[in-house]
């Protein structure tokens, strides 16, 4: 498969903030734009990179570490809550957008990522040409799993060992990292020991999530995929279920032997689906 080279740069937004993007692909081809999950130490490289590499030969790819995360500027004061923290972040994505002048976008969004894709669905739809949720919440009343419990409460044993731990609960085979999983453990480390990473991280889980009812999914009607790892311990399936009765077009992919982690376990499958998926609407 060929693969493209990244390119790294801040963009800025209002308030003397930036985002850190990375990017793919020649301005003017389709775009899009990948939206990470939450975690401690995440960025839009150790979610995307592999894909974004990989797509980069036919598309405009588009990862932002999101607001807070990585290498982007953080909230100050930190807005407590999820669907709190959702509104900032998405806003800052949508200047992010705009600065960049993409006019119009195929979300591909992860776990958080694909709350925020779908956010962003009701508040631009002008702007989305097509939706890609992979292992996302957004159904009300969902009870955490252990595995989410465990990325939720890492701050209690914030170490190396305890990001290793959290790291392998992300994907099925517990092997896929081989002999690497205490070295992206500390890689991750970097981050995490920035003192706003720790604040966010704490302001944003708590009773009230972003969640969508069955009316707010029938308004997004656009062409959506679904997908999620039949041995996800992080986001339940039946999260995925859900979404797919609902959003008026959706079409719902179950990947087996896969965890929470989609576009890495089972990353050249998933750049396949997408895609096809992306290349059905021309």
């Amino acid at each position: 498969m060929t693969t493209t080279t990244m390119r790294v740069e801040d963009v800025a937004i209002s308030g003397g903030r930036h985002l850190r993007v990375i990017q793919t692909g020649e301005p003017g081809r389709p775009a899009l734009l990948f939206l990470h999950g939450s975690g401690p130490g995440v960025t839009a490289a150790s979610n995307w990179r592999e894909v974004v590499e990989g797509l980069g030969d036919t598309f405009h790819c588009v990862a932002p570490d999101i607001l807070g995360f990585g290498d982007s500027s953080h909230p100050d004061p930190q807005p407590q809550g999820f669907a709190a923290q959702a509104e900032v972040r998405i806003a800052a994505l949508l200047e992010l957008v705009d600065a960049l002048g993409l006019e119009k976008v195929v979300l591909v969004g992860n776990s958080m990522g694909g709350m925020y894709s779908l956010r962003i669905a009701q508040l631009r739809p002008e702007l989305v040409e097509r939706i890609v949720l992979m292992g996302s919440g957004g159904m009300p009343g969902l009870e955490p799993t252990p595995g989410l419990i465990k990325l939720i409460t890492y701050f209690d044993d914030p170490t190396v060992e305890a990001m290793a731990e959290l790291l392998i609960q992300f994907v099925h085979d517990k092997n896929a990292f081989g002999a690497r999983v205490e070295e992206v453990a500390a890689e991750r480390m970097e981050i995490v020991r920035r003192p706003w990473i720790e604040a966010g991280h704490r302001a944003m889980f708590g009773p009230e999530m972003l969640s969508f009812t069955p009316e707010d999914l029938a308004k997004i009607d656009m062409p959506t995929l679904v997908v999620h790892g039949r041995q996800d311990v992080i986001v339940p399936i039946e999260c995925s279920y859900y979404l797919a009765e609902h959003l008026p077009q959706a079409d719902l992919y179950v990947i087996n032997r896969c965890g929470h982690w989609t576009q890495i376990e089972q990353a050249s499958r998933f750049q396949e689906i997408l895609r096809d998926f992306v290349a059905s609407g021309n």
